[in-house]
This record gives C-alpha cells, sequence and structure tokens, in this order.
C-alpha cells in the first residue's frame, strides 16, 4: 500500500497494463476506512484489478471516500472479474425494492474531463453484464472466473 496524494494506492505488479485512454473505474463509496483498505487489498490478492485505491478519509477531512477498482475498458473479462469480487463484497447497492443499481463504468478520460454528477454520462453499464433484479451474469460464455 501507497499513502500518496490523499489517497490509499494498492498495486498488483501489473499496473503498467492499464492504458491512460482505455483505462477507467467501477466505484464502490463508504464510510468505513478500515474496511475499505481490507476491500482494496482484498481486490488485489484475489486478481480482481490490476490497481486500486481508497481515498485517505483523514488526510482528505471527509466523512466518506470512494473505492476505484482500475481496469481497461475494452477488458471484458476483467469487468467480469470485478464485478463478481463486488456482487461477492455486497459493494453493489439495491433499491428499496431489492434490485441492483445500474452503475456506471468511468473511464479516467471522463473524470479528466471534468464530467461528474449532472454532466456524467455512463458508456458501459452494470445492466450489460448481470441482470439487476437478481445480480446473475447475463453472458455465460464471458465468465468472472475466466
Amino acid at each position: 500500500m501507497l499513502d500518496m496524494g490523499g489517497w490509499y494506492w494498492f498495486f498488483s505488479g501489473e499496473e503498467e497494463k492499464l492504458e491512460k485512454h482505455r483505462c477507467g473505474k467501477w466505484m464502490y463509496f463508504f464510510d468505513d476506512q478500515t474496511f475499505a483498505q481490507q476491500i482494496c487489498e482484498a481486490a488485489i490478492q484475489s486478481g480482481a484489478c490490476y490497481e486500486c485505491k481508497c481515498t485517505n478519509m483523514e488526510v482528505q477531512m471527509v466523512d466518506t471516500g470512494v473505492i476505484c477498482f482500475y481496469l481497461n475498458g475494452d477488458d471484458i473479462a476483467n469487468h467480469f472479474r470485478v464485478i463478481k469480487f463486488m456482487l461477492d463484497h455486497d459493494l453493489i447497492r439495491k433499491t428499496k425494492t431489492g434490485r441492483y443499481y445500474n452503475n456506471s463504468f468511468k473511464f479516467d478520460d471522463q473524470t479528466r474531463a471534468g464530467e461528474y454528477g449532472a454532466d456524467f454520462e455512463g458508456k458501459i453499464k452494470l445492466s450489460e453484464f448481470i441482470k439487476l433484479d437478481t445480480g446473475e451474469f447475463i453472458r455465460k460464455e464471458d465468465n468472472a472466473n475466466g
């Protein structure tokens, strides 16, 4: 783990596979620093992603933070690994009716362009990978374990 710039960074040793204009992240918002660091460590150890970071809440002086699981947007197998990890660790929030929110994958180019909130339009959505009602993967041939 590297504590730098208000973030705790976790690396797999394969982070060089991330390409600047293809890279992006699935995100999870949290309010428990210890939990967030444990999740980042587990994501790296399990091979879910190449790089992971979480907000250093003390340094940034905030009550909530975000975990970012990094991968290349066109790496479909890696999307499945990250989503499976997130499902296995209950990191995808559900609506009151029990349906998963249709979260968006965010490309780093969108972050650099300042696309946040109402200006942000996700190009890749969770519903492309799972049935939001059940959490079941849609494309079995692209299994998350592959």
